[in-house]
């Protein structure tokens, strides 16, 4: 039995997997706002309220 067949598909689903939870949490920041034209305001609300 050839060894080389298994490492190679676990590789390539490991790749596959990451790849794809990277696109999901690319595409679920982008839906909830956190690379929008607001995604600063949340800073700016938090230094407005360390002044006061």
């Amino acid at each position: 039995m050839d060894y080389t067949y298994p490492s190679v598909f676990f590789s390539y689903f490991l790749f596959f997997f990451f790849l794809a939870g990277g696109v999901f949490f690319f595409i679920r920041s982008i839906r909830d706002g956190y690379l929008g034209k607001n995604s600063e305001e949340a800073k700016y609300r938090m230094l407005e309220d360390e002044e006061s």
